[in-house]
């Protein structure tokens, strides 16, 4: 006799699966007879943490490391694609529909792993200056970045706001889709197994009315990228510690569109720009 074996949708912190540490769960409204971690304040300051500590080794890497990484969850996610189909599917798409997601997805993963070594390119430069001195620009990662996910598309839209914080060499914390989160879950095992710096991508589900004001709140946060309409009561929570915060607002049709959501404009908000001098010799 086979024994059925149901999936336990968890968080992903620190390169780790723990349930919520308040033990609560909630059932998404797409799939209403599945429990998912409802995360807590607590598991946000806990992510933060593993965030924090996570920076340190993926700003370290190299541009073309980061951009390997971004590559090898690509190569993952398309060898579960099944698997991946099946959560999507669970999150109310048609078998269309959810294919056609993957390979959205896909496409993000493998253009962001190519930009990843060229952004010093395009958004650095050596200027101009008068006096026996060379000065450049360089960009660096602005340092944390908390990131509030659209509802749909549950993947795409997790992975349309994550690859540019990620490409800039920021870390992450990310609030998935309250009402289908099983498929940006998911996408958590795939990031366990393409080497990606544990801290450096953290997920957490639950709902968003209790953790987007802790998100804007939060001291250790440095910018906040969300999806929809500016808030204004989370635009005064963030100013209050002055982080950075933009908003993607896109019609479903533009959340559709591959292209319209490849762009170096969603990199440069999460990037600081360094100048340097250095004298020239005589």
């Amino acid at each position: 006799m086979t024994v059925p074996v149901p999936k336990t949708y968890k968080l992903y912190v620190g390169g780790k699966f723990p349930r919520s540490e308040s033990g609560r769960a909630f059932q998404p409204a797409a799939a209403p007879g599945i429990n998912v971690a409802r995360g807590s304040r607590k598991d946000l300051r806990d992510a933060v943490v593993a965030a924090r500590a996570g920076l340190g080794a993926w700003s370290g890497s190299t541009a073309y490391l980061r951009g390997q990484i971004l590559y090898r969850i690509a190569e993952m996610l398309e060898s579960r694609r099944e698997a991946m189909q099946h959560e999507l599917r669970l999150g109310g798409l048609a078998a269309a529909a959810a294919t056609k997601e993957i390979d959205r997805s896909l496409s993000l993963l493998t253009w962001y792993a190519g930009l990843c070594d060229k952004l010093q390119s395009l958004l650095g430069s050596q200027n101009a200056v008068q006096g026996p001195f060379f000065n450049f620009s360089t960009v660096e990662p602005t340092g944390v970045v908390g990131i509030l996910a659209p509802e749909a598309p549950a993947l795409v839209g997790t992975l349309a706001l994550l690859l540019p914080v990620l490409a800039g060499g920021n870390a992450a914390v990310v609030l998935v889709s309250e009402r289908a989160p099983f498929a940006a879950l998911a996408f958590g095992e795939v990031c366990a197994s393409s080497d990606v710096p544990a801290g450096a991508i953290n997920l957490l589900s639950g709902l968003r009315s209790e953790l987007a004001m802790h998100f804007a709140a939060h001291r250790d946060i440095d910018g906040l990228l969300l999806a929809g309409k500016p808030d204004a009561a989370i635009t005064a929570a963030a100013a209050d510690n002055c982080k950075r915060v933009r908003c993607c607002e896109l019609t479903a049709a533009e959340w559709a569109t591959t292209e319209r959501l490849r762009s170096l404009a969603w990199v440069e908000p999460f990037v600081e720009t360094k100048t340097l001098w250095h004298p020239v010799a005589q």
